[in-house]
């Protein structure tokens, strides 16, 4: 693939994430897509066939970054929490650099849940892979015994819920001031870290 025809697939997936977000996978029409990125339809069919296309490609793009990163940290010799603070630093990241995951994914959870659940199966996301870390260093005294389920939705749900809530944290938190909110969002990557790991912190025995 050239870089013209690299452009023009850039294009193409930028319009596609603002038509679904616009109208959701049911509502999405291809026409509307092409129109959105500025090209004709049968450009837009030349480079993705289907809204399934459209709509995988989407997810391939935002994760192809970031679960190499998870997998490679989760499988590392690298202390515990050095870990959660890699996997929270390479999360964010990546939400700030894709801020319209969070809405998408909701969207189509409440649509069509298998299909997302699938995904990311297929995508090679194992919460099996940190579950067994979690109970590793959990029989270690590193940290206190937690559900490794519930580890997972805090580390998730912290990472993504300001994202999600973006119109909400934005106005009521920061009067609409897009550069305050950012700001925030890129101090989430220590504030998570610190609170998720004081968190997982053995209690001390008097």
């Amino acid at each position: 693939m050239d870089e013209n025809e690299k452009n023009t697939e850039e294009i193409i997936l930028d319009a596609a994430k603002k038509v679904f977000l616009r109208r959701g996978f049911d509502g999405a029409r291809m026409q509307e897509i092409a129109d959105e990125a500025g090209i004709n339809k049968a450009l837009l069919h030349y480079y993705f066939r289907s809204k399934e296309k459209l709509f995988d490609a989407i997810f391939i793009t935002a994760f192809s970054q970031f679960l190499p990163h998870v997998s490679e940290t989760l499988l590392s010799d690298k202390p515990f929490f050095e870990k959660i603070q890699i996997f929270v630093e390479h999360y964010v990241q990546m939400l700030l650099e894709n801020p319209h995951l969070p809405v998408f994914i909701l969207n189509e959870l409440s649509r069509n849940p298998e299909r997302v659940v699938n995904f990311f199966k297929l995508a090679g996301v194992s919460p099996e892979v940190l579950g067994k870390e979690i109970q590793k260093n959990v029989k270690a005294g590193i940290i206190r015994p937690i559900d490794p389920r519930s580890l997972v939705v805090n580390l998730i749900s912290l990472c993504a819920f300001p994202f999600a809530g973006k119109p909400l944290i934005k106005a009521a938190l920061f009067d609409n001031n897009e550069e305050l909110y950012q700001q925030f969002l890129i101090k989430r990557k220590t504030e998570v870290t610190i609170f998720i790991t004081n968190a997982l912190k053995p209690e001390k025995t008097l």
